[in-house]
């Protein structure tokens, strides 16, 4: 048996190497697709080669059920989450994530300290802010005859004017609040409006006038593909995936800027993430300034840091100036809000509830 202990103890020694070497990983999770994709290209990659820790990536759809499964169950597998603005404050609300208060988040690249380089409400105590994305209407011209195209979000809801099938979100978040503003409420008083009755069964009038003619999504790819099937002529899409489309496939699709609106999303690490310490390097990094600009050179998202604007350059593809497709940019002019994470936090089971029952009445 003497003769086979080294033997022994180099194969116990290998795999404790190998051991090792796994557990210097973190499981991110994200909202896959395109997005996913600019966020590979932009900074993930540069996180491995600059720390040796290799990035796990999977997908999920933005709910929190998986995540209250896990840390539950005692049972966590993933490290960093990828989460809208009223799902992080949830999450936080039930102890679901980490705060952030251990990270060290580095100032911009001229030396402004990362608190005032944020945008506000941008960093909060579970959460680190990465991207602002619009939802707003996208069309297909050739839908429309050439002397009579959208020009405002009003015109998603006007059959007579604008026929064709018309692309939903099953979500009421952004779309009654869309819906408020084509009704003729002002941007800053949806909310007043939205947090009573009458200003719910508002946004539900605006939304049965098209109720025939609706095609519910649910993933964010799908708005993209129905335009391009001519299956709607026009579609609530998020704003990143209609740019893929016009920038990467060269379809012809238009964005309505009138009636946005504007949420952010941020970096958050799980309760009792199993790789918690290169999860706050993960999240560390990708609140650089550059990582946020790298993502918005992929897709048109923009950074939550000044500095990270100011970086943003020209499409890493094609090559063509990205600062003009930012949902941000006040070029665009209309109508803009931004989601309330408040009122979503007190009001969004409520109202989900009541688009269901809506569907199916």
């Amino acid at each position: 048996m003497q003769n086979h202990l080294p033997t022994a103890l180099c194969v116990s020694a290998m795999l404790l190497g190998s051991a090792a070497v796994a557990e210097e990983s973190v499981t991110v999770v994200s909202f896959g697709g395109s997005y996913a994709k600019a966020c590979v290209e932009g900074y993930h990659k540069a996180f491995e080669e600059e720390t040796g820790i290799k990035v796990n990536l999977e997908d999920y759809n933005g709910e929190l059920s998986q995540l209250r499964a896990q840390v539950e169950a005692g049972a966590v597998t993933w490290d960093v989450i990828d989460a809208e603005g009223p799902q992080l404050a949830i999450a936080c609300d039930e102890g679901l994530i980490e705060t952030i208060d251990h990270l060290n988040l580095p100032p911009s690249p001229d030396g402004v300290p990362a608190e005032e380089d944020f945008a506000p409400g941008t960093l909060t105590e579970c959460g680190v802010g990465k991207v602002y994305y619009a939802t707003m209407v996208a069309y297909h011209p050739a839908a429309f005859p050439e002397d009579k195209q959208p020009t405002k979000v009003e015109d998603f809801f006007d059959l007579e004017n604008f026929p064709g099938r018309r692309g939903v979100h099953r979500s009421p978040q952004a779309v009654l609040e869309i819906s408020l503003m084509a009704s003729g409420v002002a941007p800053e008083d949806v909310y007043d409006v939205l947090d009573t009755e009458e200003g719910i069964e508002r946004a539900f009038g605006m939304l049965e006038r098209i109720k025939d003619e609706i095609v519910w999504w649910e993933a964010g790819a799908q708005p993209p593909q129905m335009l391009a099937d001519r299956e709607v002529s026009m579609t609530i899409a998020w704003n990143g995936r209609i740019f893929n489309a016009q920038m990467l496939e060269n379809q012809p699709f238009k964005i309505l800027w009138d009636g946005r609106t504007i949420d952010s999303g941020g970096m958050v690490i799980a309760a009792d993430a199993p790789n918690l310490e290169n999860a706050r390097k993960f999240v560390e990094f990708s609140a650089r300034a550059e990582s946020e600009a790298g993502v918005a050179s992929y897709i048109a998202y923009s950074p939550v840091r000044k500095s990270g604007y100011d970086l943003v350059g020209n499409h890493a593809i094609t090559g063509k100036p990205m600062k003009p497709h930012l949902p941000t940019n006040p070029d665009h002019g209309g109508r803009q809000l931004t989601l309330s994470t408040e009122f979503w936090l007190d009001r969004r089971d409520e109202l989900v509830e009541r688009l269901a029952a809506w569907l199916n009445r």
